[in-house]
């Protein structure tokens, strides 16, 4: 006797070779034997044979029409047996029977199963629906086949150039387009974003570099609405000055500017003018709103996402022949030894002669140039003076790192700046502490430093960067920097205080301290209950983290791009040999661009050596590179401009349009960036 069974919803055929009680010892047609319990049973036959059989019922479940099987069933619950007959006109044979299950248990949309052997079949509405269903996924299917095609054949579907974004940065795994995308990348051994390039969804790698940027912190796009420019307090005073800035030449927020005036009793008075968008912006109106969705200007080689509208940085910035709101910090110098006597801030309007680039002063201010009092440059006087205070500030700074345990800064390093103009970069080496670079950097971390002192003095929080690794940790310990609301230590800077204040067209944390500081200037006693923050105020630990999450994100782009130029400008210099500095182990740095490169198997040469590389191949998509060593060092002379103290987590430029950002940014790499949401403990 042979049984046509169901066993873990799959159906099989055997021979009995026994019985015991409630079950069967079947042998299969593949020679296996099993256990077949009697209510798992289907039919007994004795002809054909198990293996004939099943081959039988396939052939028979081929040929059933469903529809007319479906009009058969009617309405109500069957057995397979009750409905063959109805079906075929007679007893069914048992191929016939059992190749009526196999189209029954086959056809889900046409027949719900009830129960071994019994089956119900699907309403005409449900039934119609699944069918409509079953078309759609075919017509779904033919259009996804030709969209592979013509991926496979590098053009873009036109119905998906409006889901590229989409499709390579967060997409719709259920959705057509992408399972297309996805067969066409796995048919071809490509990705996804080197598939759109070749499809013309991005026409170059900056392109898509830049799309992704965009879509995940920018998905409204990076262009402001309309704004009005907020008026300006009235009676502000008129400084008697004649202020100049010191920037790159493409800065255009600029946001500090210089004067000196030598007072009647030989006193020098020095002005640090920062300009006040906080005295037309106020918190929580429209521009507030702006500025703090972004948090900063994001830079990049060759262009910038401004904080802040255009109309209003127009409005605010220092610029040349213009008479501009500030918040100015004065300090009286005695210029026996450059030591401050006091200090005073005040708002007020203070007229801009000149806006200085560095660009063109670089080769004329030099340190010799300044020593000697040789060379025609506008502001020379001033720019003495300013040289000779710059110096004796980052003299007490280096005192005081000592005192920190850490060793004086080094000035040996290469800053490196971009330059893009039609889609051609040029890269410049600066050497990190050049006369104006100094005065710039100098004067901003006095500025921060002193106003944080003003801000902790006054009972007002702010948001201060501490930098420090510990009491006693010495050198080697690894520096973190940490956001705070309260006043600590920067031991990098080597000040007891610092709070970015002195880019607030660019930094939303430095608008954020300019009200409180301006709170502090017009109040003073009473600053604590009329500053916009408060101690211990929530809103003001959610811009810390908001401040922290974003400007890492923007740090990584402009590193990611400063990569991606440094790519291309290999390709337009058609360089293929280059020098080298070794960073540390197999870290090296090109020599003539911020160009990190890691060699594995790289044999021990000292940090600072310089070698030659053989350029292999580089990815501007993946922003990868291979290179070969070509020339090792002939002695152990160590390179001018190695950074001996190389982090992994240093970038690899610093923004032109970033005033102390080479002073402070650099001694900052050296840890990474963590946010504190909590006053220190009473006492």
């Amino acid at each position: 006797m042979n049984l046509f069974f169901e066993e873990s919803g799959d159906f099989k055929v055997g021979t009995v070779l026994s019985q015991a009680g409630e079950a069967y010892q079947v042998e299969m047609p593949s020679g296996k034997r099993t256990k077949v319990k009697v209510k798992d049973v289907l039919l007994q036959y004795e002809k054909p044979s198990a293996a004939d059989l099943l081959e039988a019922a396939k052939a028979v479940a081929a040929d059933v029409d469903f529809e007319f099987l479906w009009e058969v069933a009617g309405q109500d619950e069957f057995g397979f047996a009750e409905l063959g007959a109805e079906y075929f006109g007679h007893t069914p044979l048992p191929s016939e029977a059992a190749g009526l299950i196999l189209a029954l248990h086959g056809a889900p949309i046409y027949f719900y199963k009830k129960g071994r052997g019994r089956y119900k079949a699907a309403p005409e509405a449900s039934l119609r629906a699944a069918q409509a269903g079953i078309e759609k996924k075919k017509q779904q299917g033919l259009i996804q086949a030709g969209y592979v095609d013509e991926l496979k054949a590098n053009k873009l579907p036109e119905s998906m150039r409006p889901l590229v974004q989409q499709l390579l940065f967060k997409p719709d795994k259920n959705s057509i387009e992408f399972k297309a995308l996805d067969a066409a990348c796995n048919e071809l051994h490509t990705t996804p974003p080197r598939l759109m390039l070749a499809a013309g969804g991005f026409g170059s790698p900056k392109e898509l570099h830049m799309a992704r940027f965009l879509f995940e912190n920018f998905p409204r796009g990076a262009g402001f609405p309309a704004v009005t420019v907020p008026p300006m307090p009235a009676n502000l005073p008129v400084a008697e000055v004649a202020a100049f800035s010191i920037d790159d030449v493409t800065t255009t927020e600029i946001d500090d500017a210089f004067s000196v005036v030598t007072l009647a009793d030989g006193m020098v008075q020095v002005g640090i003018h920062i300009a006040a968008p906080g005295l037309g912006i106020r918190p929580d109106d429209a521009i507030d709103k702006m500025a703090r969705t972004r948090m900063s200007t994001v830079y990049m080689p060759g262009d910038k996402i401004t904080m802040l509208p255009d109309e209003l940085v127009a409005a605010f910035t220092l610029a040349e022949g213009k008479t501009c709101p500030a918040v100015s910090l004065y300090a009286t110098i005695d210029p026996a030894d450059w030591s401050v006597k006091s200090t005073v801030t005040r708002a007020e309007l203070v007229p801009i002669k000149s806006n200085l680039r560095n660009n063109d002063l670089d080769e004329v201010v030099s340190e010799e140039a300044l020593a000697a009092g040789s060379g025609e440059y506008p502001h020379k006087a001033e720019l003495a003076m300013l040289w000779q205070w710059a110096l004796t500030l980052e003299a007490a700074r280096m005192v005081k790192r000592e005192g920190f345990g850490l060793k004086p800064e080094q000035n040996n390093r290469v800053d490196f700046n971009f330059y893009v103009e039609d889609d051609v970069v040029t890269v410049l080496r600066r050497k990190r502490g050049a006369p104006l670079d100094k005065i710039v950097a100098e004067l901003m971390i006095f500025a921060n430093s002193t106003w944080g002192k003003l801000m902790h003095d006054s009972g007002v929080p702010g948001i201060y960067r501490s930098q420090g690794a510990g009491s006693g940790a010495g050198w080697a310990a690894k520096m973190q920097v940490r956001m705070v609301t309260h006043a600590a230590p920067h031991q990098g800077l080597g000040v007891d205080q610092y709070a970015w204040s002195t880019s607030p067209l660019r930094r939303y944390t430095d608008l954020v301290n300019q009200w409180q500081i301006l709170a502090c200037a017009e109040h003073g006693v009473t600053a604590p209950l009329v500053a916009p923050f408060k101690p211990r105020d929530a809103n003001l630990f959610a811009i810390v983290s908001a401040f922290d999450a974003a400007y890492g994100a923007y740090n990584d782009h402009q590193q990611n791009m400063e990569r991606y130029w440094c790519l291309r400008w290999l390709g337009q210099q058609e360089q293929r040999q280059v020098e080298a500095v070794v960073l540390k182990d197999e870290v090296l740095r090109l020599a003539d661009i911020p160009l990190i490169i890691r060699l594995p198997g790289m044999p021990q040469v000292a940090r600072g050596a310089q070698v030659k590389l053989d350029i292999l191949r580089w990815d501007e998509l993946d922003l990868t590179i291979e290179a070969r060593l070509l020339e090792l060092p002939s002695s152990t002379e160590i390179a001018a401009d190695a950074d001996l103290d190389y982090e992994e987590e240093e970038p690899a430029a610093v923004p032109a349009d970033s005033g102390e950002a080479a002073a402070t940014e650099a001694v900052e790499a050296e840890g990474s960036v963590t946010v504190v949401t909590s006053e220190p403990a009473a006492g």
